[in-house]
């Protein structure tokens, strides 16, 4: 099965209704007023809703109707708020919108009744919800889909778990409002647990493209990199380490069939077709472990991939091939603190793309620094501070996309070079801090970046790395937690521009480093209890 050609056919027959709170969503067991309704579920819709819930806002395209009861697609969209939450609130993004809730986000001075925060949790909650569902009507029909789904089910309470913390936790609908669990660790158990149990029945891995049956689904890897994803933060969720299961489930990785995709085309280098218009068929998909399916014609959104591509661009940045939308929003760039990751010694140039991934002797530092700031003295004005072209629609073989506003790229919400870094960190932190044995995993993933390499690597630079390698990709927030630099008493030890709120950037406490429960859900939930310091 190709979900690329069935994302928008769920029928209303086959429909969970999100309610707009995880705590009031209704029995779906009701008689139809209409005895001639059709109330036969219809499977594989239901399945695949399950993964557009990730994709699409609804079952109307970008201007349709939202999932979420109350709010629009680009307030509820799965990877725009997962970007804002984690790329905002950090060193590698600053916006220059002046929309409810986007100078919270850039001054980490967010509250309970934050909008975009709000319209996050309930996204994961309606695919939860859709999970449930699926789970409950349809547990004979397939057990690889079965068990795709509770993978599914995993990774949204993954996302709950790492933003909000100890959240209402239910595996099947019910009248009933959820109940938190004892705590933050007992729902990374369970998360853990699902896994172990589902992967087994899922998909073997195997690398896919567009054209391939399967691509977009989970396989096997995704459940192996989601629990060393896991188990790399496992301190900072439960308060005990386990770098060792860090480093096994991502080598389970590795030495599979998802491998970096190494080889650039037309002018284009590898790294850059991963984020590119034909990252589904030009083979960059070799690293994909799942994406996100997109495509200009059938699956449009406002708040997937070109998210991340028009609210970075203004049009005078087009200097390398058609960018591949007429869309520039104009409102995301990099703060001064990411782009010294490339320039340590802060000499960023104003440059075009092409003349800086020179400057920087690495490939992956996709920034446009014309007639821009490098520092960020003024957050609401788009030049203050370098554009990051990361994402774009060009196809790399100079074909056309498939509509002139709507975009193609896939977004690759996991991929194989993760895995790379999490191996390396965490025999570096099993080993004093220094990692010589997994130095050639970072090592890969810079030579395909043309980047010089070296015999040892530091925890500090290996979380430089992972900046350079995933930034923009909805990771910081969470790294900085674990090594100490986002809230807290270490918090003061890395600061960047408009951290807390100033120029100069200050700390901030650690209650922090998760999100509040939304208030509205509190209100209308007596079962629930706020995180401390909300």
């Amino acid at each position: 099965m190709n979900l690329r050609y069935i994302k928008n056919i769920l029928p209303a027959s086959a429909l969970l209704l999100a309610m707009g709170m995880s705590s009031c969503v209704g029995d779906l067991d009701v008689t139809p007023i209409d005895p001639s309704t059709n109330m036969v579920v219809d499977e594989v819709a239901l399945y695949t809703k399950c993964y557009a819930n990730m994709a699409l806002a609804g079952q109307g395209g970008a201007n349709g109707d939202c999932d979420i009861d109350g709010l629009d697609g680009g307030t509820t969209g799965f990877v725009r708020q997962l970007w804002n939450a984690n790329e905002l609130t950090t060193d590698e993004a600053i916006c220059a919108w002046g929309d409810t809730g986007i100078p919270a986000f850039n001054y980490n001075q967010w509250d309970a009744s934050h909008p975009m925060l709000q319209g996050f949790y309930y996204r994961l909650y309606a695919g939860i919800d859709y999970c449930n569902h699926y789970l409950d009507v349809c547990a004979d029909v397939d057990a690889t889909r079965y068990a795709e789904v509770r993978f599914l089910r995993a990774l949204y309470y993954y996302y709950l778990m790492d933003c909000f913390g100890n959240v209402p936790f239910a595996t099947a609908i019910s009248a009933e409002s959820p109940e938190q669990l004892g705590s933050r660790a007992e729902l990374f158990a369970w998360i853990e647990s699902e896994l172990k149990d589902c992967i087994q029945n899922m998909q073997p891995a195997q690398a896919r493209t567009s054209n391939s049956d399967g691509y977009g689904r989970a396989d096997q890897d995704a459940a192996n990199l989601l629990l060393a994803r896991m188990y790399l933060n496992a301190e900072v969720y439960t308060g005990t380490a386990q770098w060792s299961n860090a480093k096994e489930y991502a080598e389970k990785v590795i030495n599979g069939p998802h491998k970096l995709w190494t080889n650039g085309a037309n002018g284009w280098s590898a790294y850059q077709m991963l984020f590119m218009g034909d990252n589904g068929e030009s083979g960059a998909s070799v690293e994909a472990i799942l994406p996100l399916l997109q495509d200009g014609v059938t699956t449009t959104s406002w708040g997937t991939t070109l998210f991340l591509m028009a609210s970075c661009w203004k049009a005078d940045m087009n200097t390398a091939g058609d960018y591949g939308t007429t869309e520039f929003w104009a409102g995301n760039r990099a703060r001064k603190a990411f782009v010294d990751k490339f320039f340590p010694s802060t000499d960023a140039p104003n440059v075009d793309v092409v003349d800086m991934q020179t400057a920087a002797g690495d490939e992956r530092a996709l920034f446009f620094g014309i007639d821009r700031e490098l520092l960020v003295t003024n957050p609401g004005e788009y030049t203050s501070g370098y554009a990051v072209a990361k994402y774009r629609n060009t196809y790399s073989t100079g074909a056309t996309g498939h509509n002139s506003q709507f975009i193609d790229t896939d977004y690759f919400l996991m991929r194989s070079a993760e895995a790379y870094l999490i191996a390396a960190e965490a025999d570096a932190r099993l080993n004093g801090g220094t990692t010589t044995a997994c130095a050639k995993y970072i090592n890969d993933l810079r030579e395909r970046a043309h980047a010089s390499t070296q015999p040892q690597y530091t925890v500090n630079q290996i979380l430089d790395e992972r900046a350079r390698e995933l930034y923009h990709e909805g990771f910081r927030r969470t790294d900085l937690i674990r090594y100490g630099f986002f809230g807290g008493a270490n918090s003061n030890q890395y600061v960047w521009e408009w951290k807390g709120g100033t120029q100069a950037g200050v700390g901030f406490a650690a209650y922090r480093n998760v999100f509040a429960i939304p208030a509205e859900d509190i209100n209308a939930n007596p079962k629930l209890v706020q995180n401390a310091g909300y």
